[in-house]
């Protein structure tokens, strides 16, 4: 459907579902677009390099991506992946990134102290706060509904964060930025599979 403008693509999305579900038979779509996978799809079957990296319901796939490659793929915009170490020195276990960013973890993982480890939070589990990581504004993108900002650390790393509310962002301001607790991934430094928090 990539060729298609924009309104049509969308029409043609909702016509081939309706198909699908009038004929309930089964129908294998491929597509690069995960937004027509997530859209269409009652199962997806994530390939990278000619192998299987997961499958199961959209829904499935971008709540528990199983490595970093599903997560970076599943998503508009994708997930945010910070690297960072885990630490567990005494005080609540946190994420520790490049340039101070720091974020706690309600559940620690089942990892060892210092160990490399990549963060990764969805744009709209972001928040405006006064303690959060502290952000250079870099691109404001208005959409209507929604603002989507892009964002810089200290450490050099860019985030994407989407905000329902409206505001009055202005390139080159600082703004402050918390990661809602519960929706926080962790993969492994160097495998990029995902960890669990440990039992």
């Amino acid at each position: 459907l990539s060729n298609l403008d924009a309104k049509l693509r969308v029409q043609m999305r909702a016509e081939i579902k309706e198909l699908h579900q009038r004929l309930k038979t089964t129908t294998i779509y491929v597509t690069h677009d995960q937004i027509e996978a997530m859209t269409m799809a009652d199962k997806i079957v994530v390939m990278h390099d000619g192998l299987v990296e997961q499958i199961g319901p959209p829904l499935e796939l971008y709540d528990r991506p199983n490595n970093l490659f599903v997560a970076s793929f599943i998503g508009s915009p994708a997930m945010n992946l910070l690297k960072g170490t885990f630490a567990n020195d005494g005080a609540p276990s946190s994420f520790r990134g490049a340039g101070g960013v720091s974020v706690p973890l309600s559940k620690p993982p089942a990892i060892g102290n210092g160990e490399a480890v990549v963060l990764g939070v969805r744009p709209e589990h972001l928040r405006l706060a006064e303690d959060g990581i502290p952000v250079t504004v870099v691109v404001i993108e208005p959409t209507g509904s929604e603002v989507q900002i892009i964002g810089r650390t200290a450490g050099g790393e860019d985030i994407v964060a989407n905000f329902r509310e409206r505001h009055s962002f202005a390139p080159g301001e600082t703004i402050r930025l918390s990661v809602e607790p519960g929706p926080i991934h962790l993969f492994h430094g160097e495998t990029g599979q995902r960890i669990e928090a440990a039992p």
